[in-house]
């Protein structure tokens, strides 16, 4: 046998690719509807219809990134829809700027509730508790996250109370009577105090109005936007010595795309 003939013959410890693919393909023919016939062997037919580039539509416009950060982490998803209509009514859209459902502030609450905020990981939450003064803030055994669920569900409560309705089936005026109730303790509750949780609620909407974007809230740093706030940037040094400079905000995400 010559080389050409070794060549040809072909090599008992390999398996030829060609051969092994048909064997899959005419085992989904023979198995019909089974697992390897039904899905295995569709896809080892199936050539794809179109070719699309990642991050281009059909037509060849860029498709717009989704923003995976949109997400709940921590609410119900009735939860967060009372939260948005009532930080929208804390922080309300005017003609200076979008308000808090544009911002996002629902998320950035959701999401700081999910983390070390919510538990209060920070927080000495050992007994014995005692009543604080206001200027020492919270003293309680309650977590963040449960005053807000508490919250939450006993501000849906006096809405079915008052008005028969949901809190996010009111009109603004009915929603700001209600939230109002809250601020003057109008409201008794038992296990927390409404003032507390409104001015939680209130404190963490502007939060999430006016924190970097990296949180969830504060979209396009258009709360940033609205007051002139340069936002995080690396230097002022070039207008240190100057009159009041208006500069596009900075994010914190903007200094590592510029690295």
């Amino acid at each position: 046998m010559d080389r050409s003939d070794k060549q040809k013959e072909p090599n008992k410890g390999t398996v030829d690719g060609g051969s092994r693919r048909r064997f899959l393909i005419n085992t989904g023919y023979a198995l019909g509807g089974i697992a390897v016939g039904g899905v295995l062997g569709s896809l080892l037919k199936k050539k794809p219809t179109t070719t699309t580039t990642p991050g281009k539509t059909d037509e060849g416009k860029t498709a717009e990134p989704k923003n995976y950060n949109r997400a709940l982490m921590f609410f119900t998803q009735e939860q967060f829809r009372i939260v948005e209509s009532a930080t929208e009514r804390i922080f309300p859209e005017d003609e200076t700027g979008p308000g808090a459902k544009s911002l996002g502030v629902a998320f950035f609450i959701d999401h700081q509730l999910a983390g070390d905020w919510g538990f209060n990981g920070r927080d000495y939450m050992n007994p014995p508790f005692y009543t604080g003064e206001k200027e020492q803030g919270y003293q309680g055994r309650l977590k963040r996250r449960e005053i807000f669920e508490i919250g939450l569900r006993e501000l849906e409560n006096y809405s079915m109370t008052k008005f028969q309705k949901s809190f996010i089936e009111l009109t603004g005026e009915q929603q700001d009577e209600l939230l109002k109730g809250f601020e003057l303790d109008e409201v008794k509750l038992t296990t927390i105090s409404a003032s507390s949780f409104f001015k939680m609620l209130r404190s963490s909407t502007l939060e999430g109005a006016y924190s970097d974007p990296l949180y969830g809230g504060n979209l396009d740093m258009n709360g940033w936007k609205m007051r002139n706030y340069p936002g995080n940037q690396m230097s002022y040094i070039t207008i240190i010595d100057k009159d009041f400079t208006k500069l596009d905000p900075s994010s914190l995400q903007d200094h590592l795309v510029s690295h």
